[in-house]
């Protein structure tokens, strides 16, 4: 296993004695960051090239001091290798300069809605057990998976709120 911790920094050095370190770590996660090969992560911002982008499924090939080397999973791609730099984040929507320098990458076994879409995976479950959901979404959210055997739903009392076209859900 790899550990990483971010470095977070504020370059004006009277307006740093103001905050603790503990505070700045938690600004942009992930300041804490461990991984070993195999793991599934997402990228959390786009790369220069037009491969890798945010919410692109990869898995942990090799890990260095400052570079994660990773195999896209499932999106257009799949099976390319990607390198991922450790980058700086300058934040603009914060009362002070601050730079955060971490990969850009979460572990990511699970994920959103919204991360998801658009992806085709072998085993989905959702879990519906508050309503999270606006309408159209449990359909999105059945339809990454080819195999209705591969598809877990959570929810209390199996059932949920949805709103959905009945003709939707035929398999």
């Amino acid at each position: 296993m790899q550990k990483y911790e971010s470095i977070d920094t504020i370059p004006d050095t009277n307006v740093a004695l103001n905050y603790q370190t503990e505070f700045l770590n938690s600004l942009v996660p992930p300041h804490n960051l461990e991984l070993k090969i195999g793991t599934p992560i997402i990228l959390l911002w786009n790369m220069d090239s037009p491969t890798p982008c945010n919410g692109i499924s990869l898995a942990v090939k090799k890990l260095l001091t400052h570079i994660i080397e990773a195999t896209i999973m499932n999106v257009h791609g799949a099976g390319q290798d990607v390198f991922i730099p450790c980058i700086p984040i300058i934040p603009t929507d914060l009362p002070f300069q601050f730079k955060h320098i971490q990969f850009p990458v979460q572990l990511g076994f699970a994920m959103t809605i919204n991360k998801a879409q658009g992806q085709s995976l072998k085993v989905v479950g959702l879990n519906l057990q508050s309503s999270c959901f606006s309408h159209g979404q449990l359909y999105v959210g059945c339809s990454w998976v080819g195999d209705s055997k591969n598809l877990f739903i959570l929810a209390a009392d199996g059932k949920t709120t949805n709103i959905v076209y009945p003709e939707a859900l035929q398999w």
